[in-house]
């Protein structure tokens, strides 16, 4: 799957396929270990029948060598096959994986907004994983055991050709048979799989990552029950796809069985004529049921293909075809050069649109941010605050113009507009890792000294310290420190990036009002002077910490 690929369940498909020149080998190896098992087979009911007729040794020399040669070939096959179809499918796969995430960073963060996380993390997860199937458990048997039966057909031919009507017969309608049986019993469960899956696990990213929301509330068991009744409806369904399989399995048996007597009875005039052999007579009877044997993949690979395809539709539904037109296009790519800031940031008549919000969020808007200014806005929840941080950013498009050092960022790759604006967001992002490596994401180079000094310069030496350095665990998402350590620590990657605009989202949220405005102060002081600041607030904030305030209301600014 190409990043440039429509985003069709098709297309997810024709990704999921290795190349044919490193696949080729597990096909024909495939072919060669399922011919092998009824060559085996055949060969060995000749060699027994005729061996009980006492001819010399010299003829059953070959048939000896014959049955040791397909035993050994069926398991040297078979090992192959496993190798080199594995390795392509799984190559593949990590292929296909790595493509789906790029075709996923264009819409991060706003185009996933509305995203379940559970759909994400099953489309990249275990629907993905399920695309291996289309290789090892779809083409490779269908086409082994395809092969198989028309050369054992034509084998039976050569030996008796009526036997070959039978077991032509009887192959046709087991396939017939046992794929529709499959899907009348099993599609229905095989395509609810990959959803329920998915629920399952939005279930318990929610119950995990609002656990002490939910036992502060006493919701605890009414979000164990919602697990427990996905896990239910994700068992019953494995239970009826299990249910489904087995019964196609026992059709197939059966069909296997009915070969070889329509077998026996197609050979009885031969026998009886003296014009088939004992010998020849086993052959014709036991060829059936190794071939049967191998075409037992058939069904199971009908029930992999309606499982894949159900996949590769929720991969598909995953990412659009195309990211929406409201995020700042991908149109050019990044030069990994920061635009100069020149004189500053000016927007004129900007509209501003969230994705599937077909209204403005940001109306006309006029706005200037000058090298080592402090600008702060302020405006009501919803008014329209953060929707500007973001598109000054250029995760959100804007329409009208945005000059940044007096060039269009319209003709400048998103990610080097993000080299010189930088955002520190009202919850930072904090990986679960220790605090040094949280700061050396935004310039892996620093120093020890230069991270501490960092760290200084927002006031988080002497917290540092106490926790015992820069190896001091800050939890999954933050959840070992603070909202205003928090945001002390996003600030200090901020400054350690030097980005020369930095726009501040809400810094004090979660953060106890008697000291928001230590906070503040604290932020704003270590910022240098002659970098820019936008600072959103919907709380007050000292006079003496800003230049100027720019307010927004219902999406407008009405004063400046």
């Amino acid at each position: 799957m190409s990043a440039a690929t429509p985003g069709s369940a098709g297309a997810v498909l024709r990704g999921a396929l290795p190349p044919t020149r490193r696949f080729w080998w597990a096909l024909a190896a495939g072919f060669a270990s399922e011919a092998s098992a009824v060559a085996l087979l055949a060969v060995s009911a000749w060699l027994i029948v005729r061996a009980s007729e006492q001819p010399p040794v010299l003829y059953l020399s070959a048939a000896v060598v014959g049955v040791r040669f397909f035993a050994i070939s069926r398991a040297a096959f078979r090992y192959l096959e496993r190798l080199t179809g594995h390795d392509a499918a799984l190559r593949q796969l990590a292929s296909t994986r790595a493509d789906l995430v790029r075709r996923l960073i264009p819409l991060a963060p706003e185009g996933l907004a509305r995203t379940r996380r559970g759909s994400v993390l099953g489309a990249l997860v275990d629907d993905v994983d399920d695309l291996q199937n289309l290789p090892l458990r779809v083409v490779q048997p269908l086409a082994s055991s395809a092969l198989v039966a028309v050369g054992a057909v034509v084998l039976v031919a050569v030996v008796w050709w009526p036997a070959a009507l039978t077991l032509l017969a009887c192959l046709l309608v087991a396939a017939a048979v046992a794929t529709l049986w499959g899907w009348l019993s099993g599609a229905r469960a095989e395509r609810a799989i990959a959803p329920l899956r998915a629920e399952l696990a939005e279930a318990v990213l929610d119950h995990l990552g609002s656990l002490d929301v939910l036992a502060a509330y006493g919701a605890e068991a009414q979000s164990r029950d919602r697990i427990a009744s996905a896990d239910a409806a994700l068992r019953r369904a494995v239970v009826r796809r299990a249910g489904a399989q087995a019964g196609t399995t026992a059709l197939v048996s059966l069909l296997a069985g009915a070969a070889s007597i329509a077998a026996v009875l197609a050979a009885v005039p031969g026998v009886a004529s003296g014009a088939l052999t004992g010998p020849a007579l086993a052959v014709v009877v036991l060829v059936p049921m190794a071939v049967f044997e191998v075409f037992s993949a058939v069904p199971l690979a009908a029930s992999a293909w309606r499982g894949v395809r159900a996949s590769a539709e929720r991969i598909a539904d995953a990412v659009p075809t195309a990211p929406p037109v409201e995020l700042a296009p991908e149109t050019r790519p990044a030069t990994g050069e920061a635009p100069a800031l020149g004189d500053g940031i000016r927007l004129r008549g900007a509209d501003v649109r969230w994705p599937g919000i077909g209204d403005a969020a940001l109306h006309a808007v006029d706005l200037t941010v000058r090298p080592g200014e402090r600008v702060l806005v302020v405006g009501s929840s919803g008014a329209g605050k953060t929707t500007l941080a973001h598109a000054l950013v250029r995760f959100l498009e804007t329409d009208g113009a945005y000059d940044l050092g007096g060039r269009s960022v319209h003709d400048l790759a998103p990610d080097d507009v993000r080299l010189t604006v930088g955002l520190c967001e009202q919850h930072p992002m904090l990986f679960d890792e220790d605090v040094r490596q949280n700061l050396l994401f935004a310039r892996d180079s620093a120093t020890d000294a230069e991270l501490e000094a960092v760290l200084a310069r927002v006031g988080l030496d002497d917290w540092v310290r106490r926790r015992g350095g820069l190896d001091a665990r800050v939890g999954e998402r933050g959840a070992l420190v603070s909202g205003g350590q928090a945001q002390r620590i996003a600030l200090a990657r901020a400054l350690l990036r030097g980005f020369p605009v930095l726009v501040l989202d809400e810094p004090t949220a979660g953060v106890d009002p008697e000291a928001s405005d230590r906070l503040l102060t604290d932020l704003l002081g270590a910022v240098p002077p002659d970098r820019a600041v936008v600072l959103i607030s919907h709380v007050a904030v000292p006079a003496n910490l800003v230049d100027r305030v720019v307010r927004i209301d219902d999406g407008r600014v009405i004063s400046a």
